[in-house]
């Protein structure tokens, strides 16, 4: 599959760099020759593993992707958790495999599927080179007194539990393109980052580096999203495990998959739906007011630890196309700033992104 005809000049010069996104059912690619940034393929396949599915893993998946793309030189791998073993992307080789490996307990429901797809590129492309560019890497350079939670420091020592924070490779994008909207370096600038989706993350990036960030120890810590939580009170958890007789699998569904704004509007996940509904629908009002706050509360931390903030960016879904969240948000979250920030709205591109790095390590 990959090209041995092309001129080596050249082949320096440009590479066809195929960016690979693993779901526990899905793939994600997209295909960029670099370093122009030239997408020129991209796709999705879906239900693998299902019933009914004629693609039975994601070897067989992987093997579909290549069949639609030609001339590989790289494969860069979006891997969700990497743990403190990686603060940068990785080349990847027996050992970056059997580190990814170790890190599955960490993120059990994305890191298998991420594994998969690495495994399946190596049996069919042995000789392209592959990366891994991980969701955590951005926020290994968090401060400690950032990332470690108030709860006996042994569990950190044994089992590394502490902030991780998560959409890395999207807040690390999205901030080196507001620095060149604004013309300035990333490193004189602080900017704080909202991915607003169905996932919802903020973070705090003082030149350059991030100092704070909503996701923690697991993707649900944080903000209000569509069907996570986000903050709560622990203690909430036992509670209704003694009260409701429920299970750990069952608490951990319900928070995970029944919480955010579908849990408050009853109605849906959506931000869109639930915005069209909230005309009439007390709880859907209700469900935008929680989500609203929690971003502003967050925005008001995050600049008092910086000392300001240059830019505030908005990204992903909501963050991009729900205008009226936005405007209600920045209404009152940054009126008391002594220096108001500028407001960008920029489209995340993490498989741009993990283009750029797997270029790079290359």
């Amino acid at each position: 599959m990959r090209s041995g005809n092309r001129d080596k000049g050249a082949s320096l010069a440009m590479k066809k760099v195929l960016v690979i996104n693993c779901g526990s059912s899905s793939i994600k690619y997209k295909s960029f020759i670099m370093p122009q940034a030239k997408v020129i393929a991209q796709g999705l396949i879906e239900k693998i593993g299902e019933k009914g599915s004629k693609i039975a893993n994601h070897h067989q998946g992987v093997e579909l992707v290549l069949s639609r793309v030609d001339g590989i030189d790289v494969v860069g791998h979006r891997v969700v958790h990497g743990g403190e073993k990686f603060k940068e992307p990785a080349l990847i080789n027996e050992q970056t495999i059997k580190n990814i490996r170790q890190c599955i307990q960490l993120a059990p429901l994305h890191n298998p599927a991420n594994l998969e797809g690495i495994l399946a590129c190596k049996r069919l492309l042995p000789s392209v080179p592959q990366v891994a560019v991980f969701d955590t890497a951005f926020y290994q350079s968090l401060p400690d007194y950032s990332y470690i939670y108030a709860i006996p420091y042994e569990y950190y020592e044994k089992f590394r539990i502490r902030r991780y924070g998560f959409h890395g490779t999207s807040h690390e994008y999205v901030a080196h393109e507001a620095a060149r909207i604004l013309k300035k370096p990333l490193s004189r600038l602080k900017i704080i980052t909202c991915h607003l989706g169905n996932g919802c993350s903020i973070t705090a990036i003082d030149k350059g580096k991030p100092v704070d960030t909503s996701m923690g120890f697991t993707p649900l810590e944080g903000l209000v999203m569509g069907t996570r939580c986000g903050d709560i009170d622990p203690a909430l958890v036992t509670y209704i495990m003694q009260n409701q007789g429920k299970s750990i699998h069952e608490i951990d569904n319900i928070l995970n998959k029944e919480s955010g704004l579908k849990g408050i509007s009853g109605l849906s996940n959506d931000m869109r739906a639930v915005e069209k509904a909230s005309v009439s629908n007390k709880r859907c009002r209700l469900a935008i007011q929680v989500f609203i706050h929690r971003i502003k509360k967050y925005i008001g931390a995050y600049a008092a630890i910086m000392g300001g903030a240059d830019a505030v960016v908005f990204t992903a879904g909501i963050g991009e196309h729900q205008a009226d969240v936005r405007a209600e948000i920045c209404r009152d979250a940054l009126s008391y700033f002594k220096k108001k920030p500028r407001v960008l709205v920029i489209p995340t591109n993490e498989e741009l992104m993990i283009a750029r790095q797997a270029d790079k390590i290359i």
